[in-house]
């Protein structure tokens, strides 16, 4: 086959895509600039598969397709659920994957067929010899397990032979994803452009470039040591010098600006001083409009929050008991909230979470509503069309917006209104916006050389869109701005914090009432989910509440997890909960105290429970419940740590944390777990808490086993491939 080709130009269009079977890896892209359009160009094909869980790893891999024409290329773009849709045994272009991290380390639900099959033990080591991939993780280090969803896909790649042609990416979102994916992306051009050209050099020698991945295979028992050291590698607590490197390495692209911004206290979200002010900007490109959005006055016709979700069935459930777990004087408000489920077919275990599809708050959309000019039409039904000459490659309409529903239904129920901009959408509203300094802030923040501005007042602070049109005045943009970048309204999970064996029809819940200053505003926000709760259980605290109307509210189940009690009762189990990380732990109790009255002559193993709080009068959660158990003896050891009291009474450590009561029993710890094939259950704090457990449980089984870190970090590895050492953690 002859292929015509010339130069790029500067307007493209996509006349023939070559199918995956092709033996071209480039597409035929016709040169419509008005200058010349009587040529063909050749534009080189790669495969981009993104895995996403709440929309990132999508919003980049798309991002990443947008830009792949101007730099000559075209990306073949799929979810890596579209199984059908390209096969990487026969793939001949390069591969470049985008994957997030969901849980406590795992992939995406939407990758998990692919890594089932990329895992299958029977695959030969050079199954994907052929292939050359790039990957880009996101991930967060406050989680142990820090991007480990792309870890898992990266490592096993390898093992099957595949190379990579260009440095895998970890973004982490803790410290702004774009410190590490603007350069990723800025560089994988190149990277294919190198890897494009040392492929055409060997077609047109006729060599074949076995050797060099000849000598990259490696046998089993070398595979099986990279695995275990993998897994090692994702255990190690002490992360700091690796985020400190990658802020470092940022700051020296982004010219050493970073810190020069933060320590100017004169700066503000709307205001920015030299030498950011004075800068010339590199911004993003404004992103294509790709939604045609009328309003149209309607009929009232029924919404139903089920429709806005795709975890599964919807229980509308009635709210049945609430009480306050904690004093006024607390540092934080926790409630216990009992849903009664006797009318639905929602089943749980111990152990089990599920998700409350949780709305916005109501005076915020009527306060965006106002602000858009939009109130005297909250109640138009919102149709959504793709537009006609939209530029976007693949557009599609947005799933989490229903059809025929109103304005103000999408805006409460649909669209998560409270999620911090991406630069995209900055660099979107800048376009709205009509006064001169604003645009300017909105391309600052927006920028490469602003991006210690972004983190500070717009990521670090919790910016929301209400208040950056509430900050930028001038700016008005479309409703049809809004659908294409706020992302959907996710449903929130909690932990299941009773047994049905002992709570039959009911499923209790815990959880903080979240408050925090706004950043933009006068006053306190609440959590949009627990804010919610809250104020739905007022009714119930008030000395009669048993007589106030039992609020409704919809459930969903969660997929399945392994985060229940053992299979084998007579297997001790370790359970480690501070704080509203008890939750799951009083479902375990409940459940094991049952399972006790109904099977006296069975032997059940030892419960230990570690639980932390601040202060033993103000938020010692359940402690009438414990005291229960432990003089019962379901709960054969109880270890209670208060970081801000002075210790006192025989129950509790004299220590102020989980992990120093940990290493108070470091003998009777390790020998649970390594002598009498114990579990051990860690709920609660990512952040801080689970490192330092974590980290704790290394230094138990380097002491008492006499071995150095690297062997019990192995052996950490090790309970937790045998699913012994399990994490229900949040950040």
């Amino acid at each position: 086959m002859w292929i015509m080709f010339m130069r790029v130009n500067q307007s493209l269009q996509v006349v023939t895509s070559f199918k995956r079977k092709s033996l071209f890896p480039f597409s035929v892209i016709q040169c419509t600039c008005p200058s010349c359009g009587t040529c063909l160009e050749v534009m080189r094909r790669f495969l981009l598969l993104y895995a996403t869980q709440q929309g990132q790893a999508k919003a980049i891999a798309e991002e990443i397709c947008e830009k792949a024409v101007a730099y000559g290329f075209s990306a073949d773009l799929h979810c890596m659920s579209e199984s059908d849709k390209y096969d990487l045994k026969t793939e001949t272009a390069p591969l470049v994957v985008v994957v997030s991290t969901t849980g406590t380390g795992d992939p995406p639900d939407t990758a998990h067929k692919f890594v089932k099959e990329i895992q299958d033990k029977t695959l030969p080591i050079d199954f994907l010899a052929h292939l050359r991939y790039g990957l880009l993780g996101l991930g967060d280090s406050e989680y142990t397990y820090f991007c480990n969803g792309g870890k898992v896909i990266d490592t096993r790649l390898e093992e099957l032979g595949a190379r990579r042609f260009y440095a895998t990416g970890h973004a982490d979102d803790c410290v702004g994803l774009e410190l590490v994916v603007e350069p990723w992306i800025d560089g994988l051009w190149a990277a294919l452009a190198k890897h494009f050209e040392s492929s055409r050099r060997e077609e047109m020698s006729g060599t074949l470039a076995t050797a060099p991945n000849a000598s990259r295979r490696t046998d089993p028992v070398k595979l099986e040591s990279r695995h275990i050291e993998s897994q090692v590698e994702l255990l190690r607590l002490d992360d700091s010098g690796r985020k400190d490197s990658v802020v470092l390495e940022q700051n020296a692209v982004n010219g050493g600006q970073s810190s020069a911004l933060i320590a100017d206290t004169d700066s503000s979200l709307t205001h920015s001083v030299p030498p950011l002010s004075q800068a010339s900007l590199n911004i993003p490109a404004l992103p294509p409009e790709y939604l045609q959005v009328h309003l149209q006055e309607a009929l009232s016709q029924e919404e139903s929050q089920a429709s806005v979700t795709s975890v599964g069935p919807v229980f509308q459930v009635p709210i049945s008991k609430a009480v306050r777990l904690t004093t006024n004087d607390a540092v934080k408000t926790t409630l216990l909230v009992e849903l009664d489920i006797s009318e639905t077919e929602f089943t749980y275990q111990p152990g089990d979470s599920f998700n409350v599809v949780c709305p916005n708050s109501e005076s915020e959309v009527q306060s965006l509503l106002q602000r858009l000019q939009l109130s005297d039409r909250r109640e138009h039904h919102v149709l959504v069309r793709i537009k006609a000459d939209t530029k976007k490659k693949g557009a599609a309409l947005p799933q989490h917006i229903p059809e025929k529903c109103s304005l103000q239904f999408i805006l409460t129920w649909c669209l998560e209104i409270r999620a911090v901009p991406k630069k995209a959408f900055l660099r979107a509203l800048e376009g709205c916006t009509s006064d001169g300094a604003e645009k300017r802030r909105l391309q600052e923040l927006c920028s490469r050389q602003g991006a210690a501005d972004y983190n500070r007042f717009v990521r670090d602070a919790s910016v929301c869109l209400l208040d950056l049109l509430l900050a930028f005045p001038s700016c008005q943009p479309p409703l049809s701005l809004l659908l294409e970048h706020l992302p959907k309204l996710q449903p929130r999970p909690y932990s299941c914090a009773s047994s049905s064996l002992s709570h039959p029809g009911r499923l209790r819940f815990i959880f903080n009432v979240v408050e925090f200053l706004s950043s933009t505003s006068e006053g306190v926000r609440r959590g949009v989910c627990t804010g919610w709760l809250a104020s739905l259980a007022e009714s119930l605290l008030l000395p009669d509440g048993g007589k106030a109307r039992a609020a409704q509210i919809p459930i969903s189940p969660r997929t399945a997890n392994s985060f229940h009690l053992p299979s084998d009762p007579s297997a001790p189990i370790i359970m480690v909960g501070p704080g509203t990380g008890i939750a799951p732990f009083i479902g375990f109790l409940q459940h094991r105290e049952k399972l006790q009255e109904q099977h006296p002559d069975r032997h059940f193993g030892a419960m230990w429970l570690f639980f932390g709080c601040r202060h033993r009068d103000r938020d010692y959660l359940f402690r009438e419940e414990l005291r229960h158990f432990h003089k019962r003896g379901i709960l054969t050891h109880l270890k209670v740590s208060f970081s801000r009291d002075s210790p006192a009474g025989e129950e509790e450590a004299p220590v102020k944390y989980v992990q120093d009561s940990l290493r108070l029993h470091s003998q009777q710890v390790a020998g649970l777990l390594l002598q009498e094939h114990g579990h051990i259950y860690i709920c609660g704090d990512a952040k801080n808490m689970a490192k330092d457990v974590n980290d704790a449980l290394a230094e138990i089984i380097s002491k008492e086993v006499g071995v150095d870190k690297l062997e019990a970090l192995k052996t950490l590895a090790t309970l937790k491939e045998e699913k012994r050492y399990l994490q229900d953690i949040w950040s």
